[in-house]
């Protein structure tokens, strides 16, 4: 009877970990086409297929030259400029506010972080309209201003995980700081940041993913070429007056997708670590 209950137990594994396999190619297999696609010969890189009809990796080098006279290299500079600023911003502001929510005192603080909250499940799209007219008045067209204030004002999102975090952080650490004669600042920069690692890293990488890939802001905003970040970038290279280039396309895409994945690789200890920790204290 224990055999047969081992065997039972071997099979359910076995059935579990081919669905589990089934499960995680279907999950990837974008990436493989897209990946398979940028091998491929143009004509050919449309084809549901994933074995590549050679190596092409001219591909690569055909669309790193860019178009116009402009290389990858300087749409790279714009995303990493943009994602990076917008990263170290959105870390300040946001660990800043939940220090308010979280260690000080004021009228009104529930209703403050209530509505705060409430914010979440406003859609993005509403703002676009009025943000483009004040914006628009304020003649920050064509520039990086309309594209970076908005990712680096504090995000509900990531305020509330800090909040819980910090919750978590013990106040008599506060208190000793107060009699070594810190003040709000002081412990601020002292006690709350240095304990705030595991889940700034998690803002940060969302923050940065969510920049990195953004399309629609500074397809709005941005009109010279040489200011565009990736995302605008490949959307160039098709061009429904001429013959697209999809193996350079899908070249670029793939080393595009390098820099996020380099990112959750190195970090994706403290990312889970984050949020984990963000949902337990408090």
């Amino acid at each position: 009877m224990s055999l047969s209950f081992a065997k039972k137990e071997r099979l359910n594994n076995i059935l579990f970990q081919v669905f589990v396999s089934l499960f995680c190619f279907v999950m990837i297999y974008p990436l493989l086409w897209m990946l398979a696609g940028s091998l491929k010969t143009s004509g050919n890189a449309l084809t549901a297929t994933l074995i590549p009809d050679g190596l092409n990796f001219s591909n690569y080098l055909q669309g790193w030259k860019g178009f116009g006279g402009h290389s990858f290299s300087i749409f790279f500079r714009n995303s990493f400029f943009i994602a990076g600023m917008a990263t170290l911003g959105q870390l300040f502001t946001s660990s800043f506010a939940a220090f308010g929510f979280a260690r000080t005192r004021f009228i009104g603080q529930k209703v403050f972080f209530a509505v705060m909250i409430a914010t979440v499940l406003l859609p993005a799209q509403v703002l676009r309209i009025p943000q483009y007219i004040m914006f628009n008045n304020w003649g920050w067209m064509d520039s990086y201003l309309p594209v970076l204030l908005p990712q680096m004002l504090p995000v509900p999102f990531f305020t509330f995980l800090m909040v819980q975090f910090i919750r978590g952080i013990p106040s008599e650490l506060d208190e000793a700081a107060l009699i070594d004669g810190c003040n709000k600042f002081g412990i601020y920069f002292r006690i709350i940041l240095p304990n705030l690692k595991p889940v700034m890293v998690t803002a940060g990488i969302f923050r940065f993913y969510w920049t990195w890939n953004d399309f629609m802001t500074p397809l709005l905003y941005l009109q010279t070429v040489t200011k565009y970040p990736i995302s605008i970038a490949l959307r160039m290279f098709s061009d429904p007056n001429a013959i697209t280039n999809w193996g350079a396309m899908f070249g670029m895409t793939v080393l595009s997708i390098v820099p996020t994945l380099v990112i959750f690789i190195f970090f994706q200890k403290y990312l889970v670590e984050g949020v984990a920790s963000s949902g337990l204290k408090g």
